[in-house]
């Protein structure tokens, strides 16, 4: 993980008139990552790399954490810490993604729940696609010294995956609230990680339809929950996967990989009421365009991305070579 992941990176300065006109493009901005959550295959964390917020917000977060920890353990540096936070982004962002979340939860839901085979078979084609996303985060020298332990993680991680979704995957009617705060723990992890979706991962454990039939309903109990197993995943697991994003990065990103491989099964358009599998019906050519509609969206949004990143530093290379 970068520098400002571990919160290395210079502190934003105060609030200028800069920030102040970037407040649309920051609501645009987290319009967009929201909506990304909202849908199982597609990371939110991609799509804050396209928009390119993605390293300011993870600085930000981390020292939005340190803030939260200083209230009971430094509380003399807090006014310093909160200087250094970008309010003006993560607020923006912020009330943009619980706007979008709120307004779109039940539209969700009603798809996921009512479509379900359409469902599975464009979130399955966008999850396929997604996979390439965190193995072309690797480092080829490093993946090189330790191809056959990085690979032998990725099909572990495939295979017990594959078998968990088997017992997991089927929608739970009324889960537990306790199930709700470890879901959400684990779920809020991606928002760091392009190319791993939270909402695909609720959909693996059977949660998706709950959790937005909740939001959508304002069942205030599980919505204030989920937000501390939210919470709770981002000061006890967001650090130690930056430690690991630092110090086993190519093991961890072919571990993530393998995770998702194997939670495809979860998407397999043709399952029965226990999440068995079934052979594909009549309805098999209807399903596949849909799934492959699912890979081309999440092929554009990566070569978009990619693009992007290009672009960016060409216009660095150029700044670079100016005269001061």
């Amino acid at each position: 993980m970068s520098a400002s992941l571990a919160g290395h990176s210079p502190a934003p300065s105060a609030p200028t008139a800069s920030k102040w006109a970037e407040v649309p493009l920051n609501l645009i901005r987290g319009c967009l990552i929201a909506l990304a959550e909202l849908i199982p295959g597609v990371s939110g964390g991609t799509v804050a790399l396209v928009t390119g917020i993605y390293e300011r917000a993870l600085l930000a977060g981390n020292q939005l954490i340190g803030l939260v920890k200083a209230l009971f353990v430094d509380r003399g540096s807090l006014k310093s810490r909160a200087a250094k936070i970008d309010w003006m982004l993560l607020i923006a962002v912020g009330v943009a993604m619980v706007g979008t979340i709120f307004a779109l939860a039940g539209m969700m839901e009603n798809f996921v729940t009512n479509h379900t085979s359409v469902a599975r078979a464009l979130f399955m084609g966008m999850v396929l696609v997604s996979i390439w996303v965190p193995l072309r985060m690797v480092d080829r020298t490093d993946l090189q010294k330790k191809s056959v332990l990085a690979w032998s993680l990725f099909v572990l991680a495939a295979v017990i995956t594959f078998f968990a979704t088997g017992f997991s995957s089927t929608p739970k009617d009324n889960p537990s609230l306790i199930v709700v705060f470890l879901a959400a723990a684990v779920a809020v992890c991606a928002l760091v990680l392009p190319g791993v979706s939270g909402s695909f991962f609720l959909l693996a454990v059977g949660l998706y339809a709950p959790v937005m039939g909740a939001i959508s309903d304002r069942d205030m109990s599980v919505i204030l929950v989920f937000l501390a197993g939210a919470a709770t995943g981002i000061i006890l697991f967001i650090r130690l996967l930056g430690y690991m994003m630092d110090k086993h990065r190519t093991l961890t990103l072919f571990f993530m990989a393998g995770l998702l491989l194997g939670s495809l099964r979860a998407l397999w358009p043709w399952q029965g009421d226990n999440a068995e599998l079934l052979a594909p019906g009549d309805d098999f050519l209807k399903l596949f365009g849909f799934f492959v509609l699912g890979a081309v969206i999440v092929a554009i949004t990566i070569g978009f991305e990619k693009f992007v990143k290009v672009g960016r530093q060409s216009e660095t290379i150029l700044r670079s070579g100016q005269p001061e």
